[in-house]
């Protein structure tokens, strides 16, 4: 497939489904291939760890609102 045709397909899929849905496509796309990486590869982890979150701060017993 040459570079002209695979520009008419991309222009086409653009006028068919818009612009704002070709973002949540993608999107939506990108998430199946990375699950589908994690299901596949057993020496990865399933899940992506989460950073840890920041401790609480305690206000002094002045400042208690």
């Amino acid at each position: 497939m040459g570079f002209f045709e695979l520009l008419l397909v991309l222009l086409l899929v653009l006028l068919f489904f818009g612009a704002g849905k070709l973002g949540g496509l993608g999107a939506g796309l990108g998430k199946a291939a990375r699950g589908f990486k994690d299901a596949v590869s057993p020496d990865r982890p399933a899940a992506r760890p989460q950073p840890p979150e920041p401790p609480a701060r305690e206000l002094p017993p002045g400042d208690r609102r």
